[in-house]
């Protein structure tokens, strides 16, 4: 497939914009800084107890703040080496150490898990937990397939149990949810359309296979995916880099994850369609059309090749919605962010930045007092980011309530993501009804919301 590459004018413009755009002034800002001070003060017999299910990267990286608020006690990682580095960094040596989930989620004097597992093993944990009677911090994306989300807020609801996803930008007061408070408040006037930067997904040459490291359970490490051979090799170029279809490249294969569109597409479409909610516009996806690139060949959505990467690498996808009055464009070549925008002007955000001139315009014209609230729904702010998304989902559990990333508005937006990487797949305009959800008119496609699981890692309900 062929890349439809935007027109040079229109490229340098926007990046005009984000070079001369003014960034927001401190004056303008109010430092949600303060410590989840609730949640801290809280003496040691009242503190919540947890296990990290998945100490790789992400899980070792998050944990430190979900300690701030709870006691972990337990570890869980099918690679002893993962065990090993996070029981000395995380728990002193002291944690309880185990190769298999369920071990964690039996224990009764485990309040909640923390899922950091590649994307692959998310759902059946996560399901599985709920029905435990656990609360859940689970990574994103939530969900491998449609069809999962569809399972996991079933659960939800039957069990009751709170569950934060950890798409963190939610709780970012400085940035984010700034930004959703300025269209909220007319400053940009009716959203016309909206540009999601997420970067381009992985390259790698062809991988030669290789011996499984002896700490690795790979057969458990593959879970519900496909039975696959290990392979791994070194850059010859950089000893700093490596190609595998295993730990931490997991994301760059379509038997375990979604690339950049699963990726980075869970945190920058989720504020996309956050920020058409706000402008008080409908929402509902009702079709994904565009382009993309692979490295590898593609026949009924499927890879022909088993040796390098198989996400689309490079893509330009628009997702139109029910009222048709905006289009939202996700693509890898631009900077990583949102670009709103409106009527009246436009403004652009990412973790570092938040730039436009109604954003300039606060300077003299401020928010209301409440508008970031208003964005929160009104729950306590604490911190900011990380330490907020995790003061938050400590607060719903205390309360019994829904945090701020449930897995309810969670899966309408990776939906959108999970219908760009069938769009990406089958290169062709993919139509969805979002009172069903379902996709309509290509049964080829509508087959690609739901995957078989591997006998003997089907869910247990």
């Amino acid at each position: 497939m062929v890349l439809k590459i935007e027109s040079p004018s229109s490229a340098c413009s926007r990046r005009g914009f984000l070079k001369t755009a003014g960034v927001v002034s401190a004056a303008t800002l109010t430092p949600w800084s303060m410590p989840a001070r609730q949640a801290l003060a809280k003496s040691p017999n009242e503190r919540k107890r947890f296990a990290l299910i998945g100490v790789g990267g992400n899980g070792t990286r998050t944990s430190p703040v979900g300690k701030q608020f709870a006691d972990l006690v337990a570890l869980c990682d099918v690679d002893q080496r993962h065990l090993d580095r996070g029981n000395g960094l995380l728990c002193e040596g002291k944690a309880d150490l185990t190769s298999d989930y369920r071990d964690i989620i039996s224990r009764d004097d485990i309040d909640f898990v923390q899922i950091s597992t590649p994307d692959h093993w998310h759902a059946k944990i996560l399901i599985e937990a709920m029905l435990a009677g656990k609360d859940a911090y689970c990574e994103k994306p939530l969900t491998l397939t449609i069809d999962e989300g569809k399972l996991v807020r079933k659960i939800q609801q039957q069990t009751g149990r709170v569950v934060q996803v950890g798409t963190q930008q939610r709780s970012s007061f400085d940035k984010f949810n700034r930004a959703l408070a300025i269209i909220s408040e007319g400053r940009i006037g009716k959203l016309k359309r909206l540009v999601v930067g997420i970067d381009a997904g992985g390259w790698s040459p062809e991988i030669a296979l290789a011996d499984v490291p002896k700490e690795l359970d790979w057969d458990r490490w593959l879970g519900p995916t496909p039975e696959m051979a290990y392979r791994y090799q070194k850059d010859a170029r950089r000893d700093d880099k490596n190609y595998t279809n295993g730990h931490t490249h997991f994301r760059w294969w379509y038997e375990h994850s979604g690339g950049k569109l699963t990726d980075w597409g869970a945190h920058h479409v989720d504020i996309a369609m956050l920020g058409i909610a706000a402008a008080g516009q409908n929402n509902d996806p009702v079709s994904v059309d565009g382009t993309a690139e692979h490295d590898v060949e593609f026949r009924d959505g499927m890879p022909l090749q088993d040796n390098r990467y198989n996400t689309a690498r490079a893509f330009d996808l628009n997702v139109a919605f029910a009222d048709g009055d905006v289009v939202m464009n996700i693509r890898h070549d631009v900077d990583n962010g949102i670009l709103f925008e409106g009527e009246h002007g436009r403004i652009f955000v990412n973790r570092g930045r938040l730039v436009g001139k109604p954003v300039e315009d606060l300077e003299n014209d401020p928010l209301p007092e409440d508008a970031v609230a208003k964005i929160y729904r009104g729950m306590p702010m604490e911190g900011n980011d990380r330490p907020a998304h995790w003061a938050n989902f400590m607060h719903a559990i205390e309360n019994r309530s829904q945090p701020i990333s449930d897995v309810h508005s969670h899966m309408k937006m990776l939906n959108v993501c999970h219908l760009a990487g069938i769009c990406c797949r089958l290169g062709r305009r993919i139509q969805w009804d979002q009172a069903s959800e379902s996709v309509i008119g290509d049964e080829l496609a509508a087959s690609m919301m739901k995957r078989d699981y591997r006998a003997g890692y089907e869910i247990q309900l």
